[in-house]
């Protein structure tokens, strides 16, 4: 059973790399939106096919991200297992693999070990490796024998600690195999959005832990204690610098809202108490938010059901921070004092996904003009700036010496860009100036890309381990009705509620029926039980019902 897929460019290209390389191991850095997820699954796809009997594990940073993985696998004829844990023992026959997270990899590494021997293995923004040295050294115990390792990244990185599993460095920079950048992405249209951002100035006052008052604005050179400090103090609900920007970042939604009326935006808070205060002051302002924190244990069918909805904010602390793909983000808002670079790419990562056919389609991160902030907002800024030039001297356009946006070296675009002090009744700006901010006059960025310029690529779907081909592969971009794990799930969901009603009306143990059911359909341990023996299970339940009275 086989279908064709679309690669973009960039992915057919690195494919073509992976499949010529007779190292275990290769790196991919791509820039978020950019589609790292059908690369690898159809590297995965193609592996499976020519080495039958092998299993697939994906290593994901997320609890949420490993039923996004096993969603998009099911699209390609893959069935992953997303809720697999050490105790489960074996995997059934009819699975192809799992999707775990690199916590779980540190409390299982035994377990997995003897899943890895010719597995192929996906290590999904595989910086996180490095996190904890626990981490690092349970990656390399679990993995060591697989057929094929692929470590995909969203973000250039550098280990500077901690090395990270199976990446080749160059002094204490990682060397990746295969690199797709932000500017590489924006310049082949119809992959990722430009990005632009308002830096919004502010006067801070506070007093420090030792007891000294402190004021400053974000243009003052201060110790990095004070430089921290004052970017906590800009983003407290006590202040009216973030009653102003989320006001400012509202109306902008709601301005994008006209013409795309699923535009949504998110707000990276500090922590949790941060989310919900700063999800009552978007209420405040007359618009709904949905909050996500990690204690939550719904939060991540709150971030799905957001995604599929067209609600206009999230408010997160990490949990949208990185891998999430929802590709109606327009507006961010950057409230927390996290300043890093790596997770600043990774945060910018959610609002740059493409969608085809909306008009217009930039999207806007309100930041705090934060010296840290500003030069790594300089950096993606440069970078978009160069793939418009090169666009149009691709074109033969001669508006290549027209001002550049966001300019970094302080000109008046940058001071447009820092739009008023927002502490108390000051303010450095007057409001026109925050027309500049939003001007239109780039809309080479909202043309959709060539299809054309893609590649079709014919995958057949690989056989589970027990050698069977479970699902055909649906059209590129679908997925079955219902996938092999939801089936499994339904099955293993009605053989409980119809054990739970026997062992009732027979006047048995759970464990009785169990056992009982189980010899009866020659199945060993439900985990471990192929669809088809769920099913025999199951009917088999059914006449013992039938039988009872």
């Amino acid at each position: 059973m086989a279908t064709r897929i679309r690669l973009r460019p960039w992915q057919h290209q690195a494919l073509e790399k992976f499949n010529a390389s007779e190292r275990v191991d290769f790196l991919a850095v791509a820039t978020p939106g950019a589609g790292k997820t059908t690369f690898a699954l159809a590297a995965a796809t193609q592996y499976l096919a020519a080495t039958k009997g092998r299993r697939l594990v994906v290593v994901a940073p997320t609890q949420h991200l490993k039923t996004q993985w096993a969603d998009a696998a099911a699209r390609f004829g893959l069935h992953l297992d997303p809720a697999w844990s050490a105790r489960e023992g074996s995997l059934p026959g009819d699975v192809h693999g799992i999707v775990t997270t690199y916590q779980q990899v540190a409390t299982s590494s035994a377990e997995l070990a003897r899943l890895a021997p010719g597995a192929f293995v996906v290590f999904d923004e595989v910086h996180h490796a490095g996190d904890d040295r626990a981490w690092g050294t349970a990656i390399i115990a679990a993995f060591a024998d697989a057929g094929r390792r692929l470590s995909l990244s969203g973000t250039p990185f550098r280990s500077d600690v901690t090395p990270i599993p199976f990446v080749s460095y160059h002094l204490d920079e990682a060397q990746p195999d295969f690199e797709y950048g932000y500017g590489d992405a924006l310049a082949d249209r119809g992959v990722v959005r430009p990005l632009f951002f308002p830096r919004i100035g502010g006067f801070m006052e506070w007093v420090a832990p030792d007891g000294a008052t402190v004021a400053a604005t974000f243009d003052d050179e201060l110790t990095r204690e004070h430089a921290n400090q004052r970017l906590r103090v800009a983003l407290s609900l006590e202040g009216d610098w973030m009653p102003t920007v989320l006001a400012q970042a509202n109306e902008r939604l709601q301005a994008l809202r006209q013409v795309h009326p699923e535009a949504g935006g998110l707000v990276i808070a500090m922590d949790q108490a941060h989310a919900t205060g700063i999800a009552d002051l978007l209420r405040r302002l007359g618009t709904r938010a949905v909050v996500a924190v990690s204690d939550d244990p719904d939060a991540s069918d709150r971030i799905a059901r957001f995604a599929e909805s067209s609600e206009p904010w999230i408010v997160a602390v990490r949990m949208v921070s990185e891998g999430v793909d929802i590709p109606r983000l327009r507006i961010g808002v950057f409230a927390t004092n996290t300043s890093t670079e790596l997770f600043f790419r990774q945060a910018m990562g959610r609002l740059v996904r493409w969608t085809r056919g909306v008009p217009r389609q930039k999207a806007w991160c309100f930041l705090p003009d934060d010296p840290r902030l500003r030069s790594h907002a300089d950096s993606l800024a440069t970078q978009r700036r160069h793939s418009l030039a090169r666009r149009r001297r691709d074109d033969d356009d001669d508006r290549v010496d027209e001002p550049a946006f966001d300019s970094p070296d302080g000109g008046d675009e940058a001071d447009q860009m820092s739009l008023f002090a927002v502490i108390g009744a000051v303010a450095q700006h007057e409001p026109e100036a925050a027309a500049g901010v939003f001007a239109d006059d780039d809309d080479d960025f909202d043309i959709d890309g060539d299809d054309d310029a893609g590649v079709d690529l014919e995958l057949v779907a690989p056989p589970t381990p027990d050698g069977k081909v479970r699902n055909a592969l649906g059209s590129p971009g679908t997925a079955p009705e219902k996938t092999a794990r939801q089936r499994r799930n339904d099955l293993r969901d009605s053989n409980a509620a119809l054990a739970r009603d026997l062992a009732r009306r027979a006047n048995m143990t759970h464990a009785q029926v169990n056992r009982e059911l189980n010899r009866l359909s020659g199945v060993t341990r439900i985990s471990e039980a192929t669809e088809s023996q769920l099913q025999r299970r199951l009917d088999e339940a059914k006449k013992w019902s039938r039988s009872v009275r």
